[in-house]
């Protein structure tokens, strides 16, 4: 597979305190953090942010857990790969990959945005192996209303020169995204982790992927109640969230995972990682907690 390099950022130690690990068994070069012992926890983010966004996370849970947060393909310090989709079912692949060298068992999925039909993706094709799982901000199912008028919008033209030419992900939607200010310092991470836009490919394709992978997200919906139904579930929200916060897509989830434990952050919007990582960790400990 021809690729192109992994983008040339350092972290700022003391935002991002982890040593970077690698697997490229699965194709593309792939960056990952594997901090602490114990059970281990996998976590997927979203767009346009990579395992950065689960910097605080790590840090709270890294004395009880052995936390594994990964930069799909096109996102942090991971590579570009030219001969690569940047869909969906090509990061499951990847990850589930990396999931299965790593050898994990027992182990739980933490997603947002598009780590939610990732991260369920994984979990679905390793069921047997799945302890628990904690989400937020997501959704599993194929879209409709909002998410599709969003898809449509960003899949133009003109939205997609903006995606790729001004970075409009990283410089319009994440401040409005969180509802409190993410700290210049940590923001210039997220932005430099996006530094052209030969590499900003993977964040130009995910809003078109929201239409375009119905056939996975199908799958979920019909498979991932029946499979990993039992397993216990927290969802942590943030309410503030103008795409995910309302209450009909918490009775979504609901009404396929009847027994999951919900958690509304009232002050929190889509990125509750920044906004709220102290009840994302919280979820975790209990998701692992009820798993026994």
């Amino acid at each position: 597979m021809t690729t192109r390099s992994a983008v040339d950022l350092v972290p700022e130690p003391d935002l991002y305190p982890f040593a970077s690990r690698w697997f490229d068994r699965a194709g593309p070069r792939v960056h990952y953090v594997d901090e602490g012992t114990g059970p281990a926890i996998v976590m997927f983010h979203g767009n346009p942010t990579w395992s950065f966004l689960y910097r605080k996370i790590i840090l709270l849970l890294r004395d009880r857990f052995r936390c594994i947060a990964v930069d799909y393909p096109g996102f942090g310090l991971s590579e570009r790969p030219t001969a690569y989709g940047y869909t969906s079912a090509e990061h499951a692949s990847v990850i589930g990959q990396l999931v299965d060298h790593l050898e994990l068992q027992r182990f739980t999925i933490v997603g947002q945005d598009w780590g939610g039909p990732i991260g369920l993706t994984v979990a679905l094709d390793r069921a047997e192996r799945v302890e628990s799982m904690v989400f937020a901000n997501t959704w599993y199912w194929p879209a409709t209303g909002s998410l599709t008028a969003f898809s449509l919008v960003m899949s133009t033209p003109v939205l997609q020169w903006m995606i790729v030419r001004r970075n409009f992900f990283v410089e319009v939607i994440m401040p409005r995204s969180v509802a409190r200010p993410i700290d210049p310092r940590a923001f210039r991470m997220y932005r430099d982790a996006q530094p052209t836009p030969e590499a900003r490919r993977g964040v130009a394709e995910f809003p078109r992927q929201i239409r375009l992978a119905r056939p996975l997200l199908a799958r979920l919906a019909a498979q991932a109640p029946a499979r990993l139904g039992a397993k216990p579930l927290e969802l942590v929200w943030g309410m503030k969230d103008p795409a995910f916060g309302g209450e009909r897509v918490i009775a979504r989830w609901l009404r396929d995972f009847p027994h999951a434990a919900v958690t509304r952050i009232p002050d929190a919007s889509h990125y509750i990682q920044e906004d709220a990582p102290e009840a994302v960790a919280g979820a975790v400990q209990r998701a692992v907690g009820r798993a026994g």
